[in-house]
């Protein structure tokens, strides 16, 4: 085989980027075992005493010995943090103090049982989430983990041992690990430790034989560990080739690449594929080169690749698509930068051109093998057959590119012949090679090849002696013609296959752009239905298709949006969205399921599940291509993150609600429960004792019981009418009844309401004569003062003074209230207007029920002011202000 020069290899970009992503992050070195008690903790004990002594600042964040000998005699001497103690309905528990360790910092860190669940009220859920946060800010950990805790491993491995493991781990954290070591001991071995009380106390140990560690258990446990240690180990061994440039392949493990074009026996290579893949017990991927030529398939070749692609999905393989230039170039850097070791391609058995052109590609691809396994697979004869039957699609000839290839050419040659007297013959030719590249460059290659010709004859037929004649006197013209006509050919194929490059990047780039402006709308969409629209307006927009989306409502899934508006399915689509919905597959038109449906479905799909079902419907028979199913793909990944982004915060919405209703419905059964029940025993012990013994108190005594009846029977009432009140601003039944009034009018009415209330105070009043009329709800005014001045009361010490003011502040009066209390906690002064909200508890906090000053609130705006809450400058006391707009002055009256 002759040596290619290979071009210069470079990172690949994603390697790179995941490289940097992780420059400042800590290390993950996991300890993996295939059981329990093979040794886990014993060994990352013994690793981290060997780092220690190499001088490495190491701490436990969290070890769990199970009271084994040998393993708590590795703690010593290392630094423990201190655990966190949190109560538990009722218990203490113990977790790891994730915090301490991010103020201690050390440079190494050791967590046992990663898949452990945090103690309800810990920060992270899940303990695998706190060693992110280390590793996050730049902690080394070092952690250990079973294998039957993988997620994607729970359904093995309760088929296996007949039991579902509960705590699980994603499998993105064996992934992000630096270092993954297997921890491995043979069934025998790990049987005697239990013998051994060495894993659990001997009843357990008994029990746990019988049961979890059978011997057959045992073995395919580690047959499970060891595959998911090859397949983190080959993918590392991957991502450093990549990183470093580093031309594959390296044959450390198989890997299968199967190339697929538009052949008719493209199926039959897949399932080869898969047959010598299941020998091979390797990976395998499909790929398929979408070249500029692309375009010129017909609807059934596009259909051919389509389904072979599709088919190697249902057998288990990685189907890619990618574009390219020179398949066999494109097909050996793709398998280089992966690390694939074979390649299977088909030989189809053709005639004539086709023939030559495709053994060409198998000649390359073989030639640039280098260390690659390059299996040809031969057509068989059905297959061969089939090709010969078939009758390749004539190409469409658009005549006015034709017509515009042979204007140019006619242009060209004006132009030369009126250069005729100025260059030599030689150099008119350049005028005509100038006319086949833009021919090339404007129509492509096939007017390009006419614009060859005709050129050719042109310059033969009006500048090679004899003139006028397509005769060829002179043998050195013929020579002359021939290389003018070569190069012609040469030079208007590679303009053609420049401009079919150019075409195809305009294509991507209007494409990533239209996602780029999908993405935008998806984000700036906050309702359900505006985003639904969006995304089925943009299907339908790049991709030329009849759109519908189902959501799930009420159990069954509902149309939600389409385009063009399509409200309605017939019952075989609906059970074919319904199925896709069920089972996350597709389904319908083209699918292996119901596909006698119109529609085809597919599942809108995060990591969590699916969210949706997108039906799509189109005139052209057969299937997307794979260019356009990529970008479905991608608009419906889109779509599906942003359904779930928009769900998360309904859900969000909803529990925020409930909890708010349910910390109002809390407190406002405490309110009923102490500080309505405190006024009724005042007045039923002072009714009570009158009823009983009034014949033995004097009419002092009376008559403080009755004072007490009737103050308690007022502050029941004040208790009620501010329910009520607050009832009736919550229903939005709340209707001011503006009028002008004196502002001082309305503070006497109220002094004297509340006269019995401040009697223990001094009262101070501060209005200036000159204030105008407001235009208020006398009633609901007097309400907001009474409310304020019974806040201040009950707040402030009695004697103090009890101040209300009143100024006018450019076009508008404040009103403010002032006391000599202790103030309001700066932590309060955002929530002092909430309702059922509170001082926080002391030990002579005065009754009431936390709706007063929220009450005061809603009847102020109501009438179109607002209120404040502040503390006073300089010295202690609260100050409330109310501000309210001046009334617009009166017209003057028109003169008689």
């Amino acid at each position: 085989m002759e040596d290619v020069p290979q071009r210069e290899a470079r990172p690949f970009p994603d390697a790179l980027l995941a490289a940097a992503g992780r420059a400042d992050a800590g290390r993950l070195k996991l300890f993996l075992g295939a059981a329990p008690g093979v040794g886990k903790t014993y060994e990352m004990l013994t690793a981290a005493r060997a780092r220690l002594r190499e001088g490495v600042d190491v701490v436990v964040g969290v070890v769990e010995t199970h009271g084994r000998a040998e393993t708590e005699a590795l703690l010593a001497g290392l630094e423990v943090i201190a655990r966190r103690r949190l109560d538990y309905r009722g218990h203490p528990l113990e977790e790891m103090d994730l915090d301490a360790i991010l103020a201690r910092r050390p440079a190494l860190v050791l967590v046992d049982e990663l898949a452990h669940t945090n103690v309800p009220g810990s920060r992270h859920a899940k303990r695998h989430l706190d060693v992110a946060e280390l590793l996050a800010a730049g902690i080394d950990v070092y952690a250990t983990l079973n294998i039957q805790h993988l997620e994607s491993l729970t359904d093995v491995v309760a088929r296996i041992t007949r039991i579902r493991v509960r705590e699980l781990v994603p499998d993105s954290v064996i992934d992000r690990a630096d270092e993954v070591e297997l921890i491995d001991l043979t069934p025998a071995d790990l049987i005697q430790r239990l013998e051994e009380g060495k894993v659990y106390v001997p009843q357990q140990a008994a029990r746990a034989i019988r049961h979890y560690f059978s011997p057959g258990n045992l073995t395919a446990l580690r047959e499970l560990a060891l595959r998911r240690t090859a397949q983190r180990v080959d993918a590392q061994m991957l991502n450093y080739m990549q990183a470093h440039a580093i031309r594959g392949p390296w044959p450390a493990g198989e890997r299968l690449l199967a190339c697929v074009g538009d052949a008719p026996d493209a199926s039959a290579l897949v399932r080869h594929a898969k047959r010598l893949a299941d020998q091979l017990r390797a990976p395998w991927t499909v790929l398929h080169v979408e070249t500029a030529a692309a375009g010129r398939r017909s609807d059934a070749a596009q259909g051919q690749v389509a389904e072979a692609l599709r088919l190697a999905e249902r057998l288990g393989a990685t189907a890619a698509t990618i574009p390219g230039q020179d398949v066999a170039e494109t097909v050996i850097d793709y398998a280089r930068q992966h690390n694939f070791v074979h390649v299977v391609i088909a030989r189809a058995r053709r005639a004539g051109w086709r023939r030559f052109r495709r053994g060409a590609v198998e000649r390359r691809l073989i030639r640039r093998a280098g260390d690659l396994a390059i299996h040809l697979l031969p057509a068989p004869p059905e297959a061969s057959a089939r090709a010969a039957g078939r009758s390749r699609p004539a190409p469409v000839i658009a005549p006015a590119q034709y017509a515009g290839s042979a204007g140019i050419v006619l242009a060209g040659l004006i132009a030369a012949l009126l250069l005729r007297g100025f260059l030599a013959n030689s150099d008119v030719g350049l005028v005509f090679l100038t006319a086949v590249l833009l021919s090339a460059i404007t129509y492509g290659l096939g007017p390009s090849l006419l614009a060859c010709v005709l050129s050719a004859l042109a310059y033969n037929f009006f500048f090679l002696p004899p003139l006028y004649t397509f005769t060829i006197a002179d043998p050195e013209n013929v020579v002359a013609l021939f290389f003018f006509l070569l190069v012609a050919l040469l030079a208007g194929n590679l303009a053609a296959r420049l401009r079919a490059q150019v075409i195809a990047a305009r294509e991507r780039a209007k494409t990533t752009g239209d996602l780029y402006q999908f993405s935008r709308k998806l984000g700036l969409a906050v309702e359900m239905d505006d985003l639904l629209w969006a995304t089925a307006h943009q299907i339908a927009l790049m991709l030329k298709l009849r759109v519908v989306l189902l959501l799930p409502e009420a159990g069954a899934l509902a149309v939600r949006a389409g385009f063009p508006p399509e409200d309605l399915l017939g019952e075989a689509d609906l059970a074919a969205a319904t199925w896709c919905w069920q089972h996350i597959r597709p389904a319908g038109r083209g699918a292996q399921t119901l596909p006698g449906a119109r529609w085809l479905f597919l599942p809108m799909r995060t990591g969590r599940g699916a969210v949706g079902v997108v039906g799509i419907d189109r005139d052209q028979p057969g299937p997307l291509s794979p260019e356009q199913h990529r970008l479905l793909d991608a608009l419906t990944d889109q779509a599906a993150l942003a359904i779930e982004r928009v769900r998360l915060v309904e859900d969000l919405d909803r529990v925020r609600l409930a909890a708010e209703a349910d910390r109002l419905r809390a407190a406002l059964l405490t309110s009923i429960s102490h500080d309505l029940r405190t006024p009724l025993a005042s007045i039923l012990g002072s009714a009570s004792s009158l009823a009983a013994h009034d014949a033995a108190f004097d009419p002092p005594a009376r008559a403080a019981l009755t004072r007490t009846i009737q103050e308690e029977a007022e502050r029941l009432n004040r208790f009620i009418g501010n329910l009520l009140d607050m009832t009736r601003l919550e229903a939005g039944r709340v209707m001011p009844q503006r009028g002008l009034a004196d502002l001082s009018d309305v503070v006497g009415a109220v002094l004297r309401r509340a006269e019995k209330i401040l009697a223990l105070h001094r009262v101070a009043l501060d209005l200036p004569p000159d204030l105008p009329m407001l235009a208020i709800d006398m009633v609901l005014f007097e309400q907001v003062l009474f409310n304020l001045l019974d806040n201040a009361a009950k707040y402030a010490p009695a004697g103090t003074a009890i101040t209300v003011r009143a100024r006018r502040e450019g076009g508008r009066v404040r009103i403010e209230v002032l006391d000599e209390g202790p103030g309001i906690a700066a932590d309060e002064l955002a929530r002092i207007f909430e309702k059922f909200h509170r001082a926080p508890a002391t030990d002579r906090r005065p009754p009431g029920l936390g709706l007063g000053l929220a009450i005061c609130r809603g009847f102020v705006e109501a009438m179109g002011g607002t209120i404040t809450a502040a503390n006073r400058a300089g010295r202690p006391g609260a100050v409330f202000a109310i501000d309210l707009p001046e009334p617009a002055p009166a017209a003057p009256a028109a003169a008689r």
